[in-house]
């Protein structure tokens, strides 16, 4: 097999969101699993909407997901290839004028959808005497260019789809250049394509029709048949398997880094869903080891925002202090100790909980203590061990208070912590009452604020 050559080619016009960053993972994982080349090619040939900030942004999100790159483009700086080769397929008489309004096109497809039928483009360009087109132009019409379809039927073996057969009788010529003399996408990503020498594009099954017109202008550019391969995925639907919101497709990777998601969680839900494997919090690195694009059927892949919170915590309770003490210090916590966070990892989602436990151990809190046990937590406090707490003090104490007062189970445990930490509910006792320490836990059983 030779070397495949992959590429992901976001137009920056804004942040990557969860759509199109599970694609640029399966471009990766295909190339580097194959050993093979990955390309970064931005799509900036539009000046106004496309940003250095995006830019940017792209690159650094790309590394938080642990993609690498081998080389990186710029679509911008090629327009002469682009130039010559609408030159060329204008030459051929492949490209050709059209002047019709967006008014009027609308219109055209409105009737179509009246007859229940797909807008099929009819050609009416190509049927315009010199005298018409001097008309129109006279108006101030100015052209858009579609690329002439050769007729017949166009098939590929599609990776995830299987075989995909196409006649272009049902296919539109696309569109290629706008009035204004900008490209679309599409005749740039062939023309870089061919020279890059990219052999596999995996994407979104919403590109499917679009790739017959692409497979026939890679050819009449000098492409040979076959040489691209393609992998329609299915595209994310919403948890109910209805389409995904727009508010959840937009996600940014940096909105979800923001909001304390970690790169393991969402990795391992957008590598996983419409995988045959069971989802788990996994690293680019671990996925590669056992990717497999052939585990990836046709079904529609769920995204859920619950999964991925629930894949999050899981992250966050078998997260090491090593790994979570610059997080932590992020957060204004860095005098926060390892047995600190070992303590309150289990009661987070997200690295930012832990803030609330800190500020339970280091700042006032308000006891929560009911008439009926405020005698109780006097006494639990007398009985409190001299000396420094330990991880045993805990057991010993409440065993102790057992026995003096007769209460067991909720009864007991439970005036305690909302005495200690003002809450219901919270990380081990045994763990909290060494780092509230004995001064200030026995205050508080006394109904001090401290």
């Amino acid at each position: 097999m030779t070397k495949p050559v992959l590429r992901f080619a976001p137009s920056p016009t804004g942040l990557l969101h969860v759509g199109n960053a599970r694609v640029a993972m399966m471009n990766w994982l295909y190339a580097r699993k194959h050993g093979g080349e990955f390309i970064l090619r931005f799509d900036d040939t539009d000046p106004v909407r496309s940003k250095g900030e995006y830019v940017d942004a792209i690159r650094e999100d790309l590394k938080w997901l642990g993609i690498d790159w081998d080389r990186e483009e710029r679509q911008s700086l090629r327009q002469d290839k682009y130039d010559a080769a609408i030159d060329d397929l204008k030459s051929r008489n492949m490209l050709y004028p059209c002047y019709e309004t967006e008014g009027e096109l609308n219109w055209k497809r409105k009737a179509a959808r009246q007859r229940h039928q797909p807008f099929i483009y009819d050609r009416k360009a190509l049927t315009l005497s010199d005298d018409e087109i001097a008309h129109l132009e006279a108006e101030g019409r100015k052209p858009h260019w579609r690329f002439l379809l050769t007729d017949g039927v166009v098939e590929w073996d599609d990776l995830t789809r299987g075989i995909c057969t196409f006649d272009t009788e049902h296919v539109s010529d696309p569109v290629l250049i706008r009035e204004d003399g900008s490209l679309l996408y599409m005749l740039g990503s062939v023309v870089d394509d061919l020279e890059m020498g990219v052999t596999h594009i995996i994407r979104g099954e919403d590109h499917v029709t679009n790739t017959v017109s692409q497979i026939l202008l890679y050819m009449a550019m000098g492409g040979k048949p076959g040489a691209l391969e393609f992998a329609h995925m299915p595209l994310l639907a919403g948890p109910g398997g209805s389409q995904l919101s727009k508010r959840l497709g937009s996600l940014s990777l940096r909105e979800l880094r923001n909001d304390g998601f970690e790169v393991a969680s969402l990795v391992g839900l957008l590598t996983g869903l419409g995988a045959s494997d069971k989802i788990e919090p996994a690293t680019l690195s671990e996925v590669l080891g056992k990717f497999d694009l052939s585990h990836y059927g046709r079904s529609t892949p769920k995204f859920d925002p619950a999964e991925l919170a629930s894949l999050n915590e899981k992250v966050i309770h078998d997260m090491s202090f090593e790994t979570a003490k610059p997080k932590l210090e992020a957060l204004g916590l860095g005098d926060a100790p390892e047995e600190f966070w070992n303590a309150v990892r289990g009661n987070c989602w997200r690295v930012a909980e832990a803030v609330e436990w800190w500020d339970v151990i280091t700042k006032q809190v308000i006891p929560q203590i009911d008439d009926a046990d405020a005698e109780f937590l006097k006494q639990a406090a007398d009985m409190l061990p001299e000396g420094d707490l330990d991880s045993t003090s805990w057991k010993a104490w409440t065993g102790a208070i057992k026995d003096a007062t007769g209460r067991k189970g909720k009864d007991l445990f439970m005036p305690l912590r909302k005495a200690l930490t003002g809450r219901e509910h919270g990380p081990e006792m045994s763990a909290m009452l060494v780092l509230i320490g004995r001064e200030k836990a026995c205050e508080r059983l006394c109904g001090k604020a401290v």
